[in-house]
């Protein structure tokens, strides 16, 4: 009998321990502050980690930025097997190739690739280009034809995308639909008037990313006040109260990108 107790008491301790990993490693709802981003230089890029960790709704996540010299590519082209990959130019030329696929991007602009998708890119300008990385895996299994019915791989030239104009500034719709890994991902930028809130504090089941384009702007993350500036990445999980409000004397202007699978 007290070896069957000792025995359980110990599955017990494990259990915890492995319940407090699992929190340890679940991101929290945060500001990530460019300026205070650690950098790891290689020998083709400066690397910047900003987030790594997994959400309700991803096994994996993580976030980083890359800048490249002119004419560098980080790596050569590679594929992921189980993961998806989106890429957001945050300032200069890169070229990038999906599948012999290849197109000149600015700021602003995004590339998405599927699994199994072979992708490359490259500083093409004559200045230093920046880009974010997001790579992400579901927990539920993927659905790669589901993926495919709905465009599969795809870039897209911030200066191709529509400024629809609102009563509090502008709008640019990137996309909204199914991946592999999820079963909604929509992206769309906010250009926000200056003084004005996004909107009142809401919660929703979608966990969120908001990228901070230009302008000074604070959040609202579960009843606190928090600044954030421009190469800001905000992280907000599933059920989150949040807000952005815009501090500036200016339009402020940021990505707002939704998941859930």
């Amino acid at each position: 009998m007290k070896k069957i107790t000792a025995f359980l008491f110990t599955i017990s301790i494990l259990s915890t321990a492995l319940l407090q990993a699992q929190k340890t490693d679940t991101l929290p709802s945060r500001v990530h502050s460019w300026g205070s981003l650690t950098t790891k230089k290689e020998s083709t890029r400066i690397i910047r980690p900003v987030l790594e960790g997994s959400t309700n709704s991803l096994a994996r996540f993580e976030v980083h930025s890359s800048t490249l010299e002119p004419g560098k590519a980080p790596h050569e082209a590679h594929t992921h097997d189980d993961w998806e990959e989106l890429i957001i130019v945050k300032e200069g030329r890169v070229k990038i190739t999906i599948k012999d696929v290849s197109k000149v991007l600015g700021r602003g602009s995004i590339a998405f690739v599927m699994p199994g998708d072979e992708h490359g890119i490259q500083n093409v300008g004559d200045t230093q280009a920046t880009y974010y990385i997001l790579t992400y895996k579901s927990k539920l299994p993927p659905n790669p034809e589901r993926a495919k019915q709905n465009g599969g791989s795809f870039m897209m030239d911030w200066n191709d995308i529509a400024l629809k104009k609102n009563d509090k500034g502008a709008r640019r719709d990137f996309f909204n639909k199914p991946t592999s890994q999820l079963e909604k991902f929509e992206m769309h930028t906010t250009a926000l008037n200056a003084g004005l809130d996004s909107h009142a504090p809401h919660t929703h089941k979608e966990e969120e990313i908001i990228l901070i384009l230009k302008g000074n702007v604070k959040m609202h993350i579960a009843g606190e006040l928090f600044k954030a500036a421009p190469g800001d990445v905000v992280f907000l999980s599933s059920g989150v109260s949040h807000a952005l409000k815009n501090t500036g004397s200016e339009q402020c202007e940021y990505f707002a990108f939704q998941w859930r699978n």
